[in-house]
Formats: structure tokens, sequence, C-alpha cells
């Protein structure tokens, strides 16, 4: 079996004392591939000194939602200055999240939809963070679907660390772009797992988006790369099917969608 980890921070400062241990501990449970996204500008040069310590690294670029502020546009025109220099295989992550603060409603907006042209114009995917937030991201997508009929152009992508209800995930894959799943599926009562069981599996991606939501049984302390095997066994659960086809579609879905 191999996995894919589709977000991972393993960058952060968390894994700053055993980060050659963290990597060990993904290859011996067969996470081979680790994409790393981008937040800010703080975080580009960890990030990318990372992946040269290992090829198993993939990066990202992008703008996180979250690190929006009055500066935003000289942070977008200092990421987007790096987007042909660094070897990246999405734009991400990116989105819309109003979970705690509407002050930068608008400017997220625009940042948003600025960085899915980068998508665009280089064939890239886009990596979506969405809290609080569905109906604006898919206003902005439909708004840049309209603007490429035109063109030889496609909107695709993730939406990471999926959050909303069934409904929303079946307009998230009739947009065209999959569901990200992490260990939020393996806590009790998550309303998670009604969605995976009624999205199909070519739908899902896994991902852990360490060092954030730890699956069970390690719920509340640090996440990494070496768990996925726990989410993929959940899935497999869920969805009655066994881990080696969760391991096998996923990978699959994983190394399409980002061109690795």
């Amino acid at each position: 079996m191999n996995f894919v980890d589709t977000h991972s921070h393993l960058y952060a400062q968390e894994f700053k004392e055993d980060i050659s241990e963290t990597i060990l501990r993904a290859k011996q449970s067969n996470v081979n591939k680790i994409l790393l996204p981008n937040i800010d500008i703080a975080s580009i040069a960890p990030m990318l000194e990372l992946c040269k310590m290992d090829d198993c690294f993939h990066p990202m670029l992008g703008l996180h939602p979250t690190s929006i502020d009055n500066s935003y546009l000289e942070q977008l025109n200092e990421i987007e200055l790096l987007l042909d220099k660094a070897n990246i295989c999405a734009i991400g992550e990116i989105g819309i999240d109003l979970y705690w603060d509407k002050t930068f409603i608008e400017e997220q907006i625009i940042a948003f939809e600025t960085q899915a042209h980068w998508a665009m114009d280089r064939n890239l995917p886009l990596v979506i963070h969405v809290r609080k937030g569905f109906e604006e991201v898919f206003q902005s997508l439909d708004r840049l679907k309209k603007q490429i009929q035109c063109h030889d152009k496609s909107l695709k992508g993730v939406f990471h660390c999926f959050s909303g209800d069934l409904n929303q995930a079946k307009k998230v894959i009739e947009m065209g772009f999959k569901i990200g799943i992490g260990g939020v599926v393996t806590f009790k009562n998550a309303k998670l797992t009604d969605i995976v069981r009624e999205i199909d599996i070519e739908d899902i991606l896994l991902e852990t988006d360490a060092p954030y939501l730890a699956p069970s049984p390690y719920r509340g302390k640090r996440n990494e790369s070496s768990y996925i095997p726990i989410i993929a066994q959940k899935i497999s659960e869920i969805k009655n099917i066994s881990i080696e086809e969760v391991a096998s579609i996923t990978t699959s879905s994983a190394q399409k969608l980002f061109s690795i």
C-alpha cells in the first residue's frame, strides 16, 4: 500500500526537534508523498527548506484567508513572484474563513479569486480552506467559471478538511472538486461519517492537516503524517471496502490531481 498525505504542515515549529523521525514514521506507515500548503510569507522559507530534506515533499504556495490583513496585496505580490520559481504542485491553501472574524471578508474574496486565477493560468489545482464561508466560495467559483467559459482553462482542486454538510459536499463534487478527509472522521459522533458514507471514494483525498486535528486515539495531541492509515482504516469501515482499496483509489486521485 502507498498513501499520500495531501495536506500537512510538517514545516511548523511543532516538528522542529524531531522532523527526521517524523518523516521516517510516515514512510514506515507507507505515506510516501506529503503535500505542504503555504499559509503566509513567513512560512515560505521553512516550507521550501523542508522540501530539500526529502523528495517525498511537494510544496504549494498561497495566502491563507486568516493571514489576510491590510497588507494582503503586498503579500500576494510577493507570493506571485515566487510562483514560477518554485516547483509547486498547487495554489494553497487559500479560501474564505469567517469563523472568528468577518473584518476582511471583501479582501478575502478578492485574494481568493486572484489566487484562483494564478492556478487557472498555470493549470494547477486549488487547495481550498473554508470555514463558515461556503456560500462565498461557491459564488466566487461560479464567477470564475463564467470568466473561463470562452478560454481553455479549468478549475480543479480540493476542499481541504471538509467541514460542510452533505448538500455542500455534493455541490463541491458537482463543481469538479475533491473532498479532503482527515482525522475528524474518526471522532465520536462526527457528522463527517455520514458524508463519507454518501459520497464516492473516487471523490475523497486523505489528509492530516498536521500538526492539527489528530485522529482518535491521538485526538488533542500533535498530528503527523504517519497517522494517515488510521484515517484510511476508518473510511474503509464506513464504506465497507478494504483499506487497500482506499489506499489505491485515494493515492491515484491525488497523483492525478496534483501531478505528483
